[in-house]
C-alpha cells in the first residue's frame, strides 16, 4: 500500500514540474536547433525558383569592379564595364551563391589550389559556390563554401590572391556591392499615413 502511494506521489510532483517549467523538463533532450538551421540553410534549394541579382563588386584595395573576363578574373573593370557586371544566384536558402559573369556567361570560381578561375555556367562545380558575409564596417566577404577559411580577394592592382593567402579581416577580400549605371531601384520615399479617431459630433444646444 505504501509502495503504491509512493509511486502516485512521485508521478504527481513531476506532472507538476511540467506543467510549471516544461522547457526545463524536455531540456534532457539536449537538442540544439542552431545546428537544425545551419544544415537547412546549407541544403541545396532545388525546388524553388532562383533568385538572381545584378550587381558590381567593388574591391576596397584596387578601387575598381570584379570582372569575369572568361576564364581570367580581375578586379580592374571601371563602373559600368560590360564584363563588371555580375548576375549572382542564390544557391541555397541561406546566403551560399553563385556569380557569372552577365556578359561571358563564366561563373566566379576558386579551385583546390585557391586561384580563382572562370568556369562555363554549364559547370555545376562546388567550387563555384560562395558564403556572402557582411562584415561589421559593412563590406562584404565571399568565402568559398567548400574551403572554408578562403576568401576572394584582390591586390591593389588588381589581381586575385589565392584562397589561403587571404583572412576575413584583411582589406583585400572587403567588397561593395554596388548597381550598374541606369539600373538603380526606384527609391521612392515611404510615405507615412496619419490615421486620427473620429472626433465626437458636439450636438448644438438647444434652446429650452
Amino acid at each position: 500500500m505504501w509502495a503504491f502511494l509512493s509511486t502516485v506521489a512521485v508521478l504527481y510532483i513531476q506532472m507538476m514540474l511540467v506543467m510549471c517549467n516544461p522547457l526545463q523538463v524536455f531540456g534532457v533532450d539536449g537538442v540544439n536547433f542552431s545546428v537544425h538551421v545551419e544544415n537547412q540553410t546549407r541544403a541545396r534549394d532545388g525546388m524553388s525558383r532562383r533568385h538572381h541579382r545584378v550587381y558590381q563588386l567593388y574591391s576596397r584595395t584596387s578601387g575598381k569592379h570584379v570582372q569575369v573576363i572568361g576564364r581570367k578574373i580581375s578586379a580592374q573593370g571601371e563602373d559600368g564595364d560590360k564584363y563588371a557586371q555580375l548576375v549572382v544566384e542564390a544557391d541555397t536558402f541561406g546566403s551560399q551563391v553563385r556569380i557569372r559573369g552577365k556578359e561571358t556567361n563564366y561563373y566566379l570560381c576558386m579551385n583546390r589550389r585557391g586561384k580563382l578561375v572562370g568556369k562555363k555556367a554549364s559547370n555545376r562545380s562546388a567550387d563555384c559556390v560562395f558564403i556572402e558575409k557582411v562584415l561589421e564596417n559593412n563590406y562584404t566577404a565571399l568565402m568559398s563554401a567548400r574551403y572554408t577559411g578562403w576568401y576572394v580577394g584582390f591586390t591593389k592592382r588588381g589581381r586575385p590572391r589565392r584562397g589561403p593567402n587571404t583572412l576575413p579581416n584583411q582589406q583585400d577580400v572587403h567588397f561593395m556591392k554596388r548597381f550598374p549605371p541606369g539600373e538603380q531601384p526606384d527609391l521612392t520615399p515611404f510615405r507615412f499615413t496619419t490615421v486620427s479617431k473620429r472626433s465626437k459630433r458636439v450636438r448644438a444646444a438647444r434652446p429650452r
